[in-house]
């Protein structure tokens, strides 16, 4: 037979029946319906991330094999981006004139800078961001037009280097919240205000926001890949600086996750060696650009290669030697916590995955609301777990208003 020419759900049935195992024996062990299963196979539906993992782990290959050309469906994020935050995106939120055109820079890099350390540390990191978010995008973006025909050009390089930071944090802030369309769109702004500002340093960043923004959608792994090389061979010949070498090494980091995604577990471990390792080594531990790159996140990365490669077993077995208390990002711990969560449950060790949630819970509560993963997680442990742990998993479930 043909593999690489089936498409998702005959690739799925063929691995079934060469188990000799029955739709419903399978479905069961999933936590999905006969019925479900029988559509997938027959091409009618398409699995959702959570489903497609476990049905590898229960036809005991890995997700890899049980894909074709097509891209891995990822969970979709609501929109929970704050109206008043994207009208404030839009030029539609009420800002104060800049005046004179030298006072709107004061400020604004200390204003930026706590921001993003909010945007890192804060267990209500939406709330307290989207508290601020509207007012300094006002002032950011008037004190860019104040400064455009500036007759200083080391205060307009200021200002145009703040905008890129703070377009960056935007980034993530509107990927987080489901809005990509907000995402792309700032992270295009990042990039001409580095561009502006002529700083190989934030150019890179601004092209690093890009391969994160690429990443997140399905079908442009390849271009995120891509944009993350030429950034970091362009960064390269620009600069050879300690922080140059850290924001080259989070560049790779886009790259190897873009070939996780698209099935290359081989590649991403190649690249994370060869790559990736010498850099972290050499610059150590850090958060230059608000990047944390250094060898906790290339562990990290580590583990999410083989998660993705549905090897549970190995993706823990690493994550047992992960460190992650001195991180300076509770979005990465987050990010983490969740995959390990993930890889408890491909092993349907479902005490481990309800202790996993409930960690999340009280690192990032606003995080796990957010978290498609995270609530598919809930709600089939609400579904399947046993009466020991259906309390406290059922009891989560609601705090997140999913019963």
């Amino acid at each position: 037979m043909d593999l690489p020419a089936l498409p998702l759900g005959p690739r799925i049935r063929h691995h079934r029946e060469r188990r000799g195992r029955t739709q419903a024996v399978v479905a069961g062990l999933c936590g999905i319906t006969e019925d479900y299963l029988s559509q997938i196979e027959r091409g009618l539906k398409t699995p959702s991330y959570h489903v497609l993992l476990r049905l590898a782990a229960e036809l005991e290959v890995s997700v890899a094999v049980l894909l074709d050309e097509s891209a891995v469906p990822q969970p979709q994020t609501p929109d929970t981006a704050a109206d008043h935050v994207v009208r404030a995106l839009l030029g539609q939120y009420p800002t104060t004139p800049s005046g004179s055109g030298t006072a709107p820079g004061i400020g604004l890099r200390t204003r930026v800078d706590d921001l993003w350390r909010t945007w890192q540390t804060s267990p209500t990191r939406f709330t307290a961001t989207e508290a601020v978010l509207p007012a300094l995008i006002g002032d950011v973006e008037d004190a860019v037009r104040a400064h455009r025909r500036s007759t200083d050009p080391a205060a307009r390089r200021e200002i145009l280097r703040t905008a890129a930071d703070l377009y960056g944090l935007l980034r993530s802030y509107c990927r987080r919240a489901g809005r990509l369309d907000l995402s792309l769109m700032v992270a295009d702004r990042a990039l001409r205000a580095a561009e502006d500002a002529d700083d190989p340093l934030r150019i890179a960043t601004a092209q690093w926001n890009l391969g994160h923004v690429l990443l997140s959608t399905a079908g442009d792994e390849h271009a995120a890949a891509d944009v993350a090389r030429s950034a970091a061979e362009d960064l390269h010949r620009a600069l050879s600086t300690p922080e140059a070498l850290a924001v080259q090494g989070a560049l790779e980091l886009v790259a190897v996750v873009a070939q996780a995604r698209t099935r290359r577990a081989w590649a991403a471990r190649e690249h994370l060696e060869a790559r990736v390792r010498p850099l972290a080594e050499q610059v150590g531990e850090g958060n230059v650009q608000w990047t944390v790159f250094g060898p906790t996140n290339l562990e990290l990365h580590a583990v999410s290669v083989e998660m993705l490669a549905g090897d549970a077993t190995e993706a823990l077995r690493l994550a047992d030697q992960v460190d992650t208390t001195q991180l300076p990002s509770r979005e990465r711990q987050f990010t983490f916590i969740l995959e390990v969560a993930r890889c408890y449950d491909l092993r349907r060790e479902d005490a481990a995955v309800l202790v996993h949630l409930l960690e999340l819970e009280e690192l990032a509560p606003e995080d796990l609301e957010r978290s498609p993963l995270a609530r598919e997680l809930v709600l089939s442990l609400v579904e399947r777990s046993r009466p020991t742990y259906r309390r406290k998993a059922t009891a989560l479930a609601e705090r997140l208003s999913l019963l």
